[in-house]
């Protein structure tokens, strides 16, 4: 008989009136990366945290090395040795290094700490996954990807055996992905079993022994990585093929739109100049700590510019904070569209209509309730987002859902230009692919796209011109047809590449 390390056998899960999880079973072997796909609201985060013990299960039974054990809180996941890293990190900024890795330690002696003990410890447990990070430095200067390491030694400090990364990819830089696979490579070997949840397929195939697929809360297929492909783990996904990610261009861009003039904003956005036609989806290319984010911030006035000229249709606009922004014809998707994209304890009603009360009113200053249903109604079945119903917190929806919300709340208003920070951030394929439709038809109706990426062959299959970014400067542009991966990735990171931009 194959011993399995972990197995969740006939799992049930419901909150409410939904049905998050039917009679699901995942197996993993020791030593195993296990990965963990499908559509957003498919269940994958659900499951996991009822192996870690932070939800309950409803029914099934959960088995380590063939034993059954209780695991109803997260206190006795940890005693079952299971460990969870979410997207979201749950480090202590202004703790050390060596405090957050031995923070379940501290109140172990009530008079004094070991503290030479400790960061000795924690020294050698970074060591051990190829990392050298002081452990005396606070986690706030880390970059994200160390701060993801110390989260991974904080987990091997208490013997895990059986590791969950949830998204683990979705910050971090191609080198600082590559570094990460390193180190699960080395925990595999060592024998921990790791299951490991992303959308991003291509790194499935890069890293995973064996592919377990949700759909709609339900077990669709667990297959061997070496003997599928992309193509079956999509269908598997979405029901259906997915024939093409990236929807045919249709049309040609018009006149021109907007144009930013030498743009400054702190030390990320350094004398930035470019233009945007009507109906162009500009791509915006760059590694992570470029200035991408920062400069499309300091146009919609996010955050403060120090200097540079916003001309929209041929007239300089006098915009100084985000409600000028949105009065001259901007939207903005933010990347973090837990913090700044949705108002998650709010319903996906209001979150739909709040850009735009005054088409949801009667009368100024009165809101009618009838419009505002008909108008997030409307948008709800046009974005085909998931939810109860229109009074459904947005807490509540999956990650690929709340985004569909943070981009549809734009569409109520007459938006010139929309800026997107990774538009496809955390969301599943099938999700992507109605997402490129989207900005897709919001192009072919004249709207200009300003779309800030980090995946390369998205910024290439869906923009019609592409600017790259290094230090806080455009390092150059690229048309449609002279699109390659090597070209964007030298213009990242080669300072003495330049290409002519023209404005």
């Amino acid at each position: 008989m194959t011993h399995y390390k972990v197995e969740l056998q006939n799992i049930d899960k419901s909150f409410g009136g939904i049905h998050a999880l039917k009679n699901v079973t995942l197996r993993a072997r020791p030593g195993e990366i296990h990965a963990l796909v499908g559509e957003n609201g498919a269940g994958k985060s659900t499951l996991v945290k009822i192996l870690a013990g932070a939800y309950r299960l409803d029914r099934g039974r959960i088995l380590i090395d063939g034993r059954e054990v209780k695991i109803n809180h997260p206190r006795e996941g940890k005693e079952a040795r299971v460990a969870i890293i979410y997207q979201e990190l749950s480090l202590i900024p202004d703790l050390s290094v060596a405090e957050n890795i031995y923070l379940h330690f501290l109140n172990q002696h009530k008079t004094w700490m070991p503290w030479k003990e400790i960061n000795a410890r924690s020294g050698e447990l970074i060591s051990r996954l190829g990392f050298q990070i002081p452990a005396g430095v606070k986690v706030r200067d880390l970059s994200i990807a160390h701060q993801q390491v110390v989260e991974i030694a904080k987990a091997m400090s208490e013997d895990v055996e059986i590791l969950i990364l949830d998204e683990p990819t979705a910050v971090l830089a191609p080198h600082e992905t590559r570094k990460l696979f390193e180190v699960l490579d080395t925990l595999k070997g060592s024998g921990v079993t790791i299951i490991y949840i992303s959308h991003r397929l291509e790194e499935v195939f890069q890293i995973a022994d064996t592919i377990t697929v949700l759909k709609d809360g339900m077990l669709s297929a667990t297959l061997q990585a070496s003997g599928t492909s992309q193509d079956k783990v999509i269908h598997h996904m979405i029901g259906r093929e997915l024939e093409t990610l990236f929807p045919e261009r249709t049309i040609i861009p018009g006149d021109e739109v907007l144009r930013v003039n030498h743009l400054n904003a702190g030390k990320k956005v350094r004398d930035i100049s470019f233009t945007v036609r009507a109906g162009e989806v500009l791509g915006i290319a760059g590694l992570v700590g470029s200035g991408r984010t920062e400069m499309i911030r300091a146009v919609f006035s996010a955050d403060r510019r120090d200097r540079g000229d916003i001309i929209l249709e041929g007239k300089k606009q006098k915009i100084y904070s985000v409600y000028d922004a949105v009065r001259a014809g901007l939207g903005f998707v933010p990347a973090d569209r837990k913090t700044q994209g949705v108002i998650l304890p709010l319903s996906v009603r209001k979150n739909l209509t709040i850009t735009d009360l005054n088409s949801v009113s009667s009368i100024p200053g009165w809101i009618s309730n009838k419009k505002d249903r008909i108008k997030s109604n409307d948008l709800m079945k046009t974005l085909r987002i998931k939810a109860v119903g229109a009074e459904s917190e947005v807490s509540q929806l999956s990650g690929g859902n709340q985004q569909k919300i943070a981009l549809a709340k734009w569409l109520g208003r007459t938006c010139k230009v929309i800026l997107m920070d990774e538009p496809t951030r955390g969301i599943d394929v099938g999700a992507k692919a109605e997402i490129y439709q989207l900005i897709r038809d919001l192009s072919d109706k004249g709207i200009s796209i300003i779309m800030v990426s980090s995946e390369m062959t998205e910024v290439m299959g869906m923009c019609d011109r592409i600017l790259v970014m290094l230090d806080g400067r455009i390092s150059g542009e690229l048309q449609k047809g002279e699109y390659t991966e090597e070209k964007i990735l030298r213009m990242c990171i080669d300072r003495n590449q330049h290409h002519a931009i023209n404005i």
